[in-house]
C-alpha cells in the first residue's frame, strides 16, 4: 500500500486529470501580523513568574503516572525521580527545550495550503472535541459521522480558515476504538488543508502516522511535519500515560504536538492571574522538555487553554478579562522561550449562537490576535463551553475570522494609502464616491462580510426579517450544496480504504 501511495504522490495521469477538473475554493493564506503584540506584563513580573515556575519544578515537581519509560528518561536526564513524582533541577527544562524549533512548516496534501507555525504568523483551526452538535433545524443532539463530514466540508470551503483541525465533533455512532480512522480519512479525502492526528491512545497516534505515510509517502512523513496534534496536560501538574504515549509516537516520527495545560482557574489552578501563569509555565516547560527528551528537535507548540470558573455554579466562563490577562501573559512567556504559541478561540458559554456567544467570542478572538497566538484551535464553531459544535456558529465565526486577517495587516502608509491626490481632487464640501482614488481601491479597501446583513430595513423586512442565525443556516446549506471534493490519486484512496478496513477488522467494536 505504501509503495502505491508513493507512486501516486509522484503524480500519475489520473491525478493530473483529476486536478484539471477540480473546483478550487479561495482560501486566504495564514495570517502574517503587521501589528505589535499586546504585552501586559512588565519585565519584573515576567522574571518573578519564571523564577516561581522553576521553583515549582524543583521543589514540588510533576507527576508522570503509569509511565516507567518516561520516568527512566527523566532519571537519565538528571531529574530527581521518586515514585511517579519528577522534580527538575533549576534550569534543566530550559536547557532541554533549546532544541525545540521556533517555527515549523506543516505540509498539506495541497502544497498551496501549507502553513508556517511560529514567528508573527497565526494559523486558524476549527472547534475540537464536542460530543454534541447543534443546528437550527435539529437542535442539540449527539454528533454522528455524517455531522463530522459536514464540518470538514465547511472547513474546506471556508475562506479564512487555514486548517482542517482534528475532532471537529465526536462521532458517537462509530466505535470509540475505530472512529479515529474515519475522522482521519475524512480530513484526508474531503479536504486538502492540513489536519491533526489522534491522541486518544498511543496506537491511534501510530495509525495516524501510518495513514499519513500512505497519503504523503513514508519517507516524506519522516522528514517533514504533516500533523499538528493536541496533547493536553492533566492540570494540575500531571502528565497522564495516554497523552504522553501519543506524544512519544508523534515526537519519534517528527510530528508536531501542542503541549497545553488545561486550566480552569479556581479549580485546576489558583484564582490569581500570576499564580495561574506560573503553573501554566511550569507545566509547559516540563511537557516540552519531555518532548525533546524523546527526540531533540521535535516540533512543538507551547499551549495555554485557560478559562475561569463561575464561583456560584461551578461552570466555566469565557471571554472574561482574567482569561485575556492570562492569554496575553502566556504569549509573552512563550516568546521569551522562542516557541510557537497556542491559545484563544471562538470561546463562549452560551447555549445558542446569540448575543452572549457573540460578545464572548469576539473578546476571545481579539485577545488571541493581540496576544501573539501562532496556532488558534477552536477558531470557529465552539458553543456551550465546548460541549457543542454548532453549524451556524461555525460559519458565523469563520466569517468573522476575516476581520482578524484585516486587523493584522496594520495600517499602510505608502503613497496610495496617504490618498493626497483624492483629498486634492474632492476638496471642501465634495464627496469621494466618484473620485479616481475610490474607483481604483473600492474593491479591496474594506473587509466585507459574506454573512451579515447591511440592507435597508425595508429590504430586510421584505426578505423575511431574518436574524444572523437564520442567515447562517442558509449559508451552511449553500456551502454544502456547492461543495466539491478535492481531487486525490485513486491509488492513494484505494490504499487508505484498505488500511482502514484492515485496522477495523483487527479488533471488536468498543464504545467505552
Amino acid at each position: 500500500m505504501a509503495e502505491a501511495a508513493r507512486r501516486g504522490r509522484g503524480g500519475g495521469g489520473a491525478a493530473r486529470r483529476a486536478a484539471r477538473t477540480a473546483v478550487s475554493f479561495e482560501t486566504a493564506k495564514y495570517i502574517e501580523r503587521n501589528i505589535p503584540n499586546f504585552e501586559i506584563l512588565t519585565e519584573e513580573a515576567l522574571d518573578i513568574i519564571e523564577a516561581n515556575a522553576e521553583t515549582i519544578l524543583e521543589e514540588i515537581g510533576v507527576n508522570f503516572p503509569d509511565n516507567p519509560r518516561a520516568l527512566a528518561r527523566w532519571r537519565e536526564a538528571g531529574a530527581d525521580v521518586q515514585g511517579e513524582r519528577v522534580r527538575l533541577p533549576k534550569g534543566l527544562a530550559r536547557e532541554l527545550i533549546k532544541t525545540a524549533p521556533s517555527s515549523y512548516t506543516q505540509h498539506a496534501r495541497n502544497p498551496d495550503r501549507n502553513v508556517v507555525v511560529g514567528g508573527k504568523n497565526l494559523v486558524l483551526a476549527p472547534v475540537y472535541g464536542p460530543p454534541f452538535v447543534r443546528d437550527l433545524a435539529g437542535g442539540r443532539r449527539y454528533a454522528t459521522m455524517e455531522d463530522f463530514n459536514k464540518f470538514v466540508k465547511l472547513g474546506y470551503m471556508s475562506k479564512w480558515l487555514h486548517h482542517s483541525g482534528g475532532t471537529v465533533c465526536e462521532p458517537t455512532d462509530v466505535a470509540v476504538n475505530k472512529r479515529h480512522l474515519d475522522m482521519l480519512y475524512a480530513h484526508m479525502t474531503l479536504s486538502d488543508k492540513p489536519f491533526m492526528g489522534s491522541v486518544t491512545e498511543p496506537s491511534r497516534a501510530q495509525d495516524s502516522v501510518d495513514m499519513c505515510g500512505i497519503l504523503f509517502g513514508e519517507k516524506f512523513v519522516q522528514e517533514n511535519t504533516v500533523m499538528t496534534s493536541l496533547i493536553n496536560i492533566n492540570s494540575p501538574m500531571t502528565f497522564d500515560d495516554v497523552m504522553m504515549g501519543a506524544l512519544e509516537v508523534y515526537a519519534e516520527n517528527n510530528q508536531a504536538c501542542i503541549i497545553s495545560p488545561f486550566i480552569v482557574g479556581g479549580a485546576m489552578a489558583p484564582v490569581s492571574v500570576a499564580g495561574t501563569l506560573t503553573q501554566v509555565l511550569a507545566e509547559a516547560l516540563a511537557g516540552i522538555a519531555y518532548s525533546q527528551l524523546i527526540k531533540p528537535g521535535a516540533p512543538v507548540i507551547m499551549g495555554a487553554f485557560v478559562t475561569s470558573i463561575d464561583m456560584n455554579s461551578g461552570a466555566p466562563t469565557f471571554g472574561t478579562p482574567e482569561a485575556a490577562h492570562i492569554t496575553y501573559g502566556a504569549g509573552q512567556l512563550a516568546r521569551r522561550l522562542n516557541l510557537p504559541y497556542r491559545s484563544a478561540g471562538s470561546f463562549c458559554g452560551s447555549k445558542l449562537p446569540d448575543a452572549q456567544a457573540a460578545y464572548e467570542t469576539s473578546n476571545s478572538l481579539n485577545m488571541g490576535l493581540l496576544s501573539g497566538v501562532n496556532f488558534m484551535l477552536h477558531a470557529c464553531g465552539w458553543l456551550e463551553g465546548g460541549l457543542v459544535s454548532s453549524f451556524e456558529k461555525f460559519v458565523m465565526d469563520a466569517d468573522q475570522l476575516g476581520t482578524l486577517h484585516h486587523l493584522a495587516r496594520g495600517i499602510e502608509i505608502d503613497e496610495n494609502a496617504q490618498a493626497m491626490d483624492a483629498i486634492r481632487e474632492v476638496g471642501p464640501g465634495g464627496h469621494y464616491l466618484g473620485c479616481e482614488h475610490t474607483q481604483a481601491n473600492f474593491k479591496t479597501a474594506f473587509w466585507k462580510s459574506d454573512l451579515l446583513d447591511y440592507k435597508p430595513f425595508e429590504t430586510w423586512e421584505d426578505e423575511g426579517a431574518r436574524d444572523t442565525q437564520t442567515l447562517a443556516a442558509l449559508r451552511v446549506e449553500k456551502m454544502l450544496a456547492d461543495y466539491q471534493q478535492p481531487a486525490m490519486d485513486p491509488a492513494i484512496t484505494e490504499a487508505l480504504d484498505a488500511f482502514v478496513a484492515k485496522r477495523k477488522a483487527a479488533e471488536p467494536d468498543s464504545f467505552m
